[in-house]
């Protein structure tokens, strides 16, 4: 299940549970509508408290990521696995934005609110 929040220039996505690939269609809507009213957008996942995620998710995103690759400016990703870690990093080939892996929502919030 995901929780989604947006405010101007920017989309966060909290992940509880299972990531699945229809969580992740809801992500792309709301980012779509962003990116064409507002240009490129600043990120926030929440993947503190994801148990797990399909396959087709991570297809899904890696898709996702080459077609948008210049609509991001920054992606924050909360998370204590080193899998999605190792992800966030891989998937930072494919997007010209600065991607950074925090232990904490505080301090991810704190970077994306400093200046850029």
């Amino acid at each position: 299940m995901i929780v989604i929040d947006h405010k101007p220039h920017r989309v966060s996505v909290s992940v509880f549970g299972e990531f699945t690939l229809a969580d992740y269609k809801e992500f792309e809507e709301v980012v779509n509508y962003k990116v064409k009213f507002e240009g490129p957008v600043d990120l926030y996942f929440d993947l503190s408290q994801m148990g797990d995620l399909t396959i087709d998710v991570a297809w899904e995103e890696i898709k996702f990521s080459r077609a948008h690759a210049d609509d991001f400016k920054r992606v924050a990703v909360v998370t204590d696995s080193q899998w999605v870690t190792w992800s966030a990093w891989l998937s930072q080939t494919f997007v010209n934005a600065d991607v950074e892996v925090f232990d904490n929502a505080e301090e991810a919030l704190a970077w994306l609110d400093s200046p850029a």
